[in-house]
């Protein structure tokens, strides 16, 4: 199984902390910047990133990015 990738995923709006509850575990959420929503974490496989994206799609938030990144410290 290969290891988890970190990942860089950004939301256009302010997205809660209820919104994405199901992702709080394996996600750091930071609201700073204005008008988006930038999370962190590491993604294990394919079907991790897809599930990920489900549920965005399904509580209707738009992804501006996906892509992988340096880890955060």
């Amino acid at each position: 199984m290969p290891e988890p990738s970190p990942y860089e995923i950004i939301l256009r709006g302010r997205a809660s902390a209820r919104l994405l509850r199901p992702l709080i575990d394996d996600f750091v959420i930071d609201n700073s910047d204005t008008g988006v929503t930038h999370l962190f974490g590491d993604i294990r496989d394919a079907s991790h990133l897809h599930g990920v994206l489900a549920h965005l799609t399904a509580v209707n938030v738009e992804v501006i990015s996906i892509a992988p990144c340096a880890p955060r410290r």
